[in-house]
């Protein structure tokens, strides 16, 4: 097994399509070399060394490929004509990490290797830039220190150690800047530092350069496992066992004087996607020092940086002396650093990251990679190389990270303006988008509030279905508990409102309304602003901007059409909904919740009336009230949904959810029925469960109280009939829920079809109507075969189907799922990921049963995964007809969806 590969010189023994061993960085710096880009001569040990590095260790690794390595040094030094540890012509190798995809930042990386007492001065000595030799001196130091001796700060209030001596020497020479140091500084700087060291580690700087190597390689491995990297892994569901690659490469050096420098540029810019060079230098550094941003970077074009001085309020006059383009500075390294962006791109075929250096007017490349872009930027840069005939439109939809179209859906806030607010909490980015406003605390004041047109945030510990009310006037939501997939979360993105869940820190107060967060204690009307594409609270109020859809978002909505072999519907229970899906392209509703609809107004009495009725026939006279009111809200579905399907799912939750739990809502409820305070309480004590999730819910409630599914089947057929007649092509979809065993499904299904036949009858007209069920108790699937003798269709629940498969609520399961994901027991939560060795194979089950007894079925999933792109690709690849999802999140099932067409 090959574990280690060389290249230089324009030949290499990787390619760029060897991502998966070489990593993203090894595979580019081969393709670079193949392709006649100037890159410093190297190796690259592969992502597999890695992997054996993490199960057995460095003793294990570094006998594995020892001669490997060494080999290798022989053949950078071969190319430059240096020897690695010579005391008069010294090799100085960069050793990096690159993992198969870019993860910026997160792992380590040690810059001029080699350095010793004899290695400096003869690098002085050549260089005739003795300043040059020992600032890479004190660089390395600082650097290997910090990265393979772990010296860093003791506590998080500490500054690094290195950071501090430099800053006593800085003022005791009176100078602020690194650049004004001189060589004796920089002498005095490196034996600091080594005495920082023995000091801090009892051990003395090591000298040998090999030792120095194994080192950094090793170090380099183990920043895999560091915190940032396993917490960047998980935000990006990368594979802990993918590992990384290592690269060593010989020095080429930006700190030699004002003919070198370094900097990193993008083919396009990374915001907007405009087909715009951009970057960032500065003169007299090394690569750590423009990422770090220790100095004020520069732009790389005449133009950036004159739109950059525009920014920042300074004058031509002021930008052109102290801070020039390097089209001004070194105008033949921009010419050819201009040529070269051109020459990745054309190649890649697609927007780059560049790394360089320029060492004394030449040019070095030290790294390309598919840069990392807004949503925006993604859509705009796939369109305009797709109109360009760089790409075709496979590949265009390919380039979808389908998550991130989520950006060009909801309003955002102003860029600056967040830079100067203060962030006083921090949650699960629940629902996207950004919202301002002052703080409420219950669902009445959120509405009245809202009335007198101010702008509310709804703060809660956790949310319940009577807080509709409150969130749907809200500019946003921040609860204290609740995972992705809470009441809070799920309801949130249904409204298209930004919503921070599980903010477990915050502390919530609601007889003082109050809630304390970020050390300061917020009352009643405090303004707030929530952003909850990052899960972040802010102080105060921050303006927001509207996303930005432009004609490209809608080019690649079309694309995924065209691809497509699964429709996308939405889950919603309004008619604003609705019609806001549909605009996002939603193919009809593949959930309507129609307990949603009883929380306004009148009708929450009319629902706790049925409730707290103590016969059928104090049942049946509630359920009259309701009647009207569920038809109204059918009609105008029907009609946002004009020749498109609309599933309507029957009362699911139980019914303890609709009574008043406050004693001063009892006692008005009590007066307007003509009960006691105690026959109300004593009846909402009767409805509490053990386990509501299991209880007395879904199907068992029509199969208990028929009349509930006679008023709800005659509401939508009722509405059906009427919208025909204006006109409208309608098409209703009833389905029955929590199913278990097929006598249940039977006995809802005759309900349905007895009251379907007396509508007809009763006015003398017919329209089309289908039975089905929803799929989300693992009976259900292990016996679809059974139940698609009666249902015209089946829809998986997968909220609940991961709930009964896993034994976990979704509700209480953020107190371990996170400990979980950290200690590998999941890596994904299977509330927001699809659990496919488990959960999946349960619903395939269910498919291919129910499609064994009806091969026509009509299948779909109507869950939250139902919008989570790796499970809406599963769901393709079972041949489900549709997937069903929020009504933001439609687009991104919409590319998912034709991703997974194309990749069959």
């Amino acid at each position: 097994m090959k574990r280690v590969y060389t290249f230089g010189n324009g030949k290499a023994e990787g390619r760029a399509d060897m991502k998966n061993l070489l990593g993203g960085k090894g595979a580019n710096l081969a393709e670079m070399n193949l392709i006649g880009v100037p890159v410093p001569p190297g190796f690259t040990i592969t992502t597999e060394v890695c992997t054996t590095y993490t199960q057995q260790g460095r003793e294990a690794v570094v006998k594995e490929i020892q001669g490997d390595v060494e080999k290798a040094i022989a053949h950078i030094e071969s190319l430059t004509g240096t020897k690695f540890g010579d005391a008069a012509n010294p090799l100085l190798v960069s050793v990096r990490s690159g993992a198969r995809v870019s993860m910026p930042g997160m792992m380590d990386t040690v810059l001029n290797l080699g350095m010793n007492d004899e290695a400096v001065e003869a690098i002085s000595k050549k260089s005739g830039n003795p300043r040059f030799a020992w600032d890479s001196y004190r660089r390395f130091v600082q650097m290997y220190g910090d990265v393979v001796l772990g010296m860093k700060p003791k506590t998080k209030e500490d500054i690094d150690p290195f950071e501090e001596v430099m800053d006593k020497v800085k003022e005791a020479k009176g100078i602020k800047s690194d650049t004004e140091l001189q060589v004796e500084d920089l002498k005095e700087l490196v034996k600091l530092f080594k005495a920082a060291v023995k000091e801090n580690t009892g051990k003395d700087f090591p000298t040998s350069p090999w030792e120095q190597l194994w080192g950094a390689i090793c170090a380099v491995f183990d920043s895999w496992m560091n915190e940032r990297a396993i917490l960047y892994r998980r935000m990006n569901q990368i594979p802990e066992e993918w590992g990384t690659a290592v690269n060593v490469q010989a020095m080429v050096f930006g700190n030699m004087g004002n003919t070198s420098a370094t900097g990193v540029a993008f083919t396009r810019d990374a915001a907007t996607g405009e087909d715009i060079f951009n970057g960032e230098y500065l003169i007299n550094a090394q690569g750590e020092d423009v990422v770090a941003g220790v100095r004020t970077p520069q732009q790389i074009t005449l133009e950036g940086s004159r739109r950059w001085a525009a920014l920042q309020g300074i004058s031509e006059e002021e930008r052109a002396s102290k801070y020039p383009s390097l089209e001004e500075s070194m105008p033949e390294c921009a010419k050819d650093l201009i040529e070269t962006q051109q020459k990745l791109e054309d190649y890649f075929k697609d927007m780059q990251d560049l790394e360089f250096t320029i060492q004394d007017g030449k040019l070095w490349l030290l790294q390309t990679r598919n840069g990392k872009r807004t949503g925006a930027a993604m859509v705009k840069i796939a369109m305009d190389m797709l109109r360009a005939g760089i790409i075709d439109e496979k590949t265009a939809l390919k380039r979808m990270e389908a998550q991130k179209l989520d950006e060009l859906l909801h309003p955002v806030f102003d860029k600056d303006a967040v830079k100067r607010v203060k962030v006083v909490a921090k949650g699960l980015p629940a629902s996207p988008g950004a919202a301002t406003g002052q703080i409420v605390f219950f669902a009445d004041d959120a509405e009245a509030w809202a009335e007198k047109r101010k702008k509310v945030i709804m703060v809660r510990i956790e949310t319940s279905p009577e807080d509709l009310r409150g969130m749907n006037v809200a500019q946003g939501i921040l609860t204290a508990r609740g995972g992705m997939t809470s009441h809070a979360a799920v309801v949130a993105r249904g409204m298209g409102k930004c919503c921070v869940s599980g903010a477990g820190e915050i502390k919530v107060d609601y007889k003082a309304r109050t809630v304390e967060m970020g050390g300061k204690l917020y009352k009643e009307g405090d303004w707030i602003s929530l952003n909850g594409s990052t899960g972040e609270v802010y102080d105060g109020q921050v303006p927001t901007v509207d996303a930005d859809m432009s004609g490209d978002f809608a080019a690649i909505m079309n694309l995924a059409d065209k691809y497509t072999k699964v429709d996308v519907r939405t889950n919603a229970d309004t008619p604003r909904d609705a019609a806001v899906a549909r605009k996002f392209g939603a193919k009809g509703i593949g959930l309507c919740r129609t307990e949603h609809m009883f929380f306004e107004g009148d009708r929450i009495k009319a629902m706790r009336e049925m409730i707290l009725s103590k016969d059928e026939e104090g049942r049946r006279h509630a359920l009259d009230k309701l009647l009207p009111m569920q038809r109204g809200d059918f009609e105008g579905i029907f009609e946002a949904m004009d020749g498109l399907g609309v599933t309507i799912r029957l009362l699911d939750p139980p019914l303890h959810e609709f009574v008043p739990h406050q004693l001063a809502t009892q006692k008005e409820l009590a007066e307007e029925m003509g009960m006691t305070i105690e026959e109300v309480k004593l009846a909402c004590d009767s409805l509490a469960e053990f386990n509501p999730m299991l209880g007395h819910r879904g199907c068992r409630l029509g199969c208990t109280y028929p009349e509930i599914t006679e008023m709800q089947a005659r509401a939508i057929i009722e509405a059906a009939l009427n919208v025909k007649a204006r006109g409208i092509d309608v098409h209703p979809e009833i389905m029955v829920p929590l199913v278990g065993v097929v006598e249940e499904l039977r006995m809802q299904a005759d309900v349905i079809n007895r009251v379907a036949a007396q509508v007809f009858e009763e006015r003398g007209d017919t329209v089309a109507y289908k039975v089905g069920t929803m799929i989300e108790v693992p009976r259900a699937a292990v016996t679809a075969d059974q139940i698609a003798e009666v249902a015209d269709f089946f829809s998986f629940g997968t909220n609940d189907l991961t709930q009964m498969t896993f034994g976990y609520s979704r509700d209480d399961a953020g107190k371990f799922l996170k400990i979980y994901k950290e200690k590998g027991i999941l890596k994904t939560d299977p509330f927001e990921v699809l659990d496919q060795k488990g959960v999946g194979q349960l619903v395939r089950m269910g498919v291919e049963k129910g499609r064994s007894t009806k091969p026509s079925l009509k299948v779909g999933i109507c869950g939250e995964h139902g919008g989570e792109p790796s499970s809406v690709k599963f769901c393709a690849k079972l041949g489900m007809n549709y997937v069903s999802c929020s009504p933001y999140r439609v687009p991104i099932a919409r590319v998912a969806a034709a991703q997974a067409a194309i990749e069959e």
